[in-house]
């Protein structure tokens, strides 16, 4: 049975946070002497020497209409990495309590448990990179605080089957966090639509991938009003640039362009898959819902550094548990991926002439 209260830390649960100047006044002002900005502007610009809204609600209500659920049920992070890191100051006791990942899967869950002196379980994916739920339930406690699950997974860009997914938040009292980063990429329904029915549930997108809008910096959190509440309460007052905010409220008007990018990208992805899987270097390339593809091949490493030489930077994810001589390759721009084509091209006819 799931519990808010008693998954909290202690001194969480009794902490009082900061009120910043813009917490407490509410509504509409001309003259504003009581935050000690600096009133007579920037050299920027005159006006970013305001502190911006703390809770962002102008974007949050912009999602709202997108995402087609209220803006209470929101949180907004400094990239996703802040929602992360959060939970753990917020849920996990150091040197106490663990959490559960299931590589391979994204860096920082891993990193942030340690940051936070979080004990890490690993339920290593089974070989269709799909949940092991077996040994997943084995590895659960009563110190267990949070099951992380990335769908569509980094680095092996497939979605995890949903089932699985509802089977571990019906039978898990603590934390399930969805990280959907990749979802626009995706058939698959979004977990968002589910947070009524489970009040476990974290999912986790952003604005770095579909949206186009890494350099910003914006992740989102969507939960229970109770769990945004305990976000609020835990993060930095002004987590989010009053730049940020309007930049990402312009890109919120666009979602006609976007979803026109999505296409795009969708269907390069699609013919990337083609190209690659007719090189001889190329053992598989796995299905894909995200933006990148994982592709294994004959030596990693050398594919790896003689791309670099021809100026062409992918992910070498060789030394990965599961994803042994694999690289994980972005979807570029229909240019450079004929470029990475024709690199790979080069490097087979040397092979083949050696």
């Amino acid at each position: 049975m799931f519990q808010l209260d008693q998954l909290l830390r202690e001194n969480i649960r009794q902490l009082v946070p900061y009120s910043s100047a813009r917490d407490e006044f509410k509504g509409e002002a001309q003259v504003f002497l009581d935050a000690n900005e600096n009133s007579l502007g920037s050299p920027l610009t005159r006006w970013y020497n305001r502190y911006p809204d703390p809770h962002q609600w102008k974007v949050k209500e912009a999602l709202s209409k997108i995402k087609g659920i209220p803006p209470q049920h929101i949180f907004l992070g400094n990239g996703s990495d802040e929602c992360i890191d959060l939970l753990y100051r917020a849920f996990c006791n150091p040197g106490k309590d663990n959490i559960i990942i299931n590589p391979p899967t994204y860096g920082m869950y891993e990193v942030s448990a340690h940051i936070n002196d979080v004990e890490v379980r690993r339920a290593v994916l089974l070989d269709d990179f799909q949940l092991d739920l077996v040994h997943l339930e084995t590895l659960v406690d009563e110190n267990t605080k949070i099951i992380w699950i990335c769908s569509p997974n980094n680095p092996t860009a497939n979605s995890i089957n949903r089932q699985d997914i509802e089977i571990v938040l019906n039978n898990f009292p603590g934390l399930v966090v969805v990280d959907e980063a990749y979802i626009n990429f995706s058939r698959h329904r979004s977990f968002i639509q589910e947070l009524a029915d489970y009040p476990n549930l974290v999912v986790l997108q952003t604005m770095s991938k579909a949206w186009g809008l890494a350099g910003l910096r914006l992740g989102m959190a969507f939960a229970s009003e109770a769990i945004i509440e305990v976000y609020n309460k835990v993060k930095a007052p002004y987590n989010i640039s009053q730049a940020t905010q309007e930049l990402v409220l312009a890109a919120l008007e666009e979602t006609g362009q976007v979803n026109d990018m999505i296409r795009a990208l969708v269907t390069m992805r699609e013919q990337l898959v083609q190209d690659l899987a007719l090189l001889p270097l190329v053992r598989k390339v796995y299905p894909s819902d995200a933006n990148f593809l994982l592709v294994k091949v004959g030596d990693a490493r050398a594919v790896y550094q003689y791309l670099l030489q021809d100026g062409i930077v992918v992910r070498d994810r060789s030394k990965v548990e599961l994803c042994e001589g694999c690289l994980r390759i972005t979807v570029g721009t229909e240019k450079e991926n004929q470029e990475l084509i024709q690199a790979l091209r080069t490097y087979d006819a040397g092979r083949i002439v050696s």
